[in-house]
């Protein structure tokens, strides 16, 4: 067989399993928890009946819930286990003294919920629905009512309205059972007649209860005239005996007020003089704290002379040190400049003198030879003899100056500037010995030596 062959055989067998499965799932049949599924056909059952009766039913109950229908060999029907109303009109009932009257009931019916009153119902009215139900329990309904309405009279059902509702349920009731159903409640809704007996019976009462009722305003509204007048009498005894008591108590009050006044006066005349006393009190105490403060401000306006003293003297002083210091500043540059200018002028005669003492030293090499025959003492003799020369002209500008300012609070000022004059002096040997090579400074320290050596001689 040919691969195609396989797949018609397999897709006709899952169609068939489909098919299979679909109607099965058709054959659950389920029901709400007020309704009983009855499923007829089948095997027959055993069932026991309350006075122990068996007997085979051809059928099976399934109370809400779901179960599997056999098909082809199973039927399920749904009947209902709900409440369901009934209304009852009887137009023209006759009451047990012939009196015709109109009656509307209404009763609660249900299913019973045992198995055997459910079996009960459902081989009675299995088939009809639930308004063939209702119609045929009506029917019995209505004819109880009847017979109940014949054995009472009219006043009998219209004072006792609970008593005639229930002699109905108990006259309904063996032949519900009967049937597997049960009155849950009845209740008689209205009762009328259109010859107007019940409307009669109504009014001796009315009547009676309208003249209790005049006689009760009667009486209540004498007892309100009496008590109106009472409360009247006692309204003026109590407006008197009040208007004594206002008497009396603006009597008190005008006494307790002059005592009060009284007391007013004093306590016032006490605190005026008080309060004069405190016045001046505190005036004394105003005027102290007024010296204290014109003290304070003296004391402060003093401490601000003082400091403004101060600050001027500080002023001042430094006004006057700033004018010394710049004082002597002036004249401590007069004085470096004019030390500079000494200084300078000093030196540049040392320098003519040294140019001086070159040239005439170029001079006197020259007249060597013919010094030759003057011995080193006679040489050295000769520059001895210059020397006091060569000081005058150094110190000679100083002799010209009329005035030195010395400046600062040293008080080595002149000896410095004669200092610096012995300086230039004493850098004369070192000129001259620059020059002719003859050591002066050598020259004075042999001397004694040789003064000493020629008296040995002697």
């Amino acid at each position: 067989m040919t691969f195609v062959g396989w797949t018609i055989i397999a897709g006709v067998i899952l169609i068939l399993v489909i098919l299979f499965l679909v109607a099965l799932s058709k054959q659950y049949r389920k029901v709400g928890p007020n309704e009983v599924l009855i499923i007829s056909g089948g095997r027959r059952r055993t069932v026991v009946d309350p006075d122990g009766t068996k007997r085979k039913i051809g059928y099976r109950m399934h109370i809400g819930g779901g179960t599997f229908v056999i098909p082809f060999l199973e039927k399920a029907e749904v009947f209902p286990l709900e409440v369901f109303t009934i209304n009852i009109e009887i137009p023209d009932g006759l009451t047990a003294k012939g009196i015709e009257l109109k009656a509307v009931g209404q009763a609660q019916v249900k299913v019973k919920g045992d198995d055997y009153s459910i079996r009960l119902a459902v081989e009675q009215f299995l088939g009809k629905g639930l308004e063939g139900m209702k119609e045929i329990t009506r029917q019995i309904l209505e004819g109880d009512m009847r017979g109940v309405l014949g054995s009472l009279t009219v006043e009998e059902i219209y004072q006792k309205r609970d008593d005639f509702a229930e002699k109905v349920a108990a006259s309904s009731m063996k032949a519900f059972e009967s049937m597997g159903l049960t009155i849950l409640s009845f209740a008689l809704k209205e009762i009328s007649d259109s010859q107007g007996y019940i409307e009669a019976l109504g009014k001796p009462h009315i009547a009676r209860v309208k003249g209790e009722a005049e006689i009760a305003q009667a009486e209540a509204d004498m007892e309100a005239t009496i008590k109106a007048a009472q409360a009247r009498k006692e309204g003026d005894v109590a407006k008197f005996q009040a208007e004594s008591e206002i008497a009396k108590a603006s009597r008190d009050y005008e006494i307790q007020r002059a005592g009060f006044q009284t007391d007013i006066n004093q306590k016032r005349a006490v605190s005026d003089s008080s309060y004069d006393l405190e016045r001046l009190k505190m005036n004394q105490q105003i005027k102290k704290e007024e010296y204290k403060v014109r003290l304070i401000e003296k004391e402060e306006a003093i401490k601000v002379e003082e400091k403004e003293v101060l600050r001027k003297e500080m002023e001042l002083e430094s006004t006057i040190k700033k004018a010394a210091d710049a004082m002597k500043y002036q004249a401590q540059a007069e004085t470096e400049a004019e030390t500079f200018k000494l200084e300078a002028r000093a030196k540049g005669k040392a320098e003519a003198i040294k140019q001086e003492g070159m040239a005439e030293a170029e001079a006197m090499a020259k007249k060597a030879e013919s010094w030759s025959k003057y011995n080193q003492a006679a040489i050295y003799q000769m520059y001895i003899d210059v020397l006091p020369e060569l000081a005058k002209a150094v110190s000679e500008p100083l002799s010209k100056v009329d005035k030195i300012i010395m400046v600062g609070n040293s008080a080595d000022g002149a000896s410095k500037v004669t200092g610096q004059v012995a300086q230039v002096l004493a850098q004369l040997p070192s000129v001259v010995e620059a020059l002719s090579g003859i050591d002066i400074k050598e020259f004075l320290k042999a001397l004694p030596k040789k003064q000493t050596s020629k008296n040995k001689t002697e």
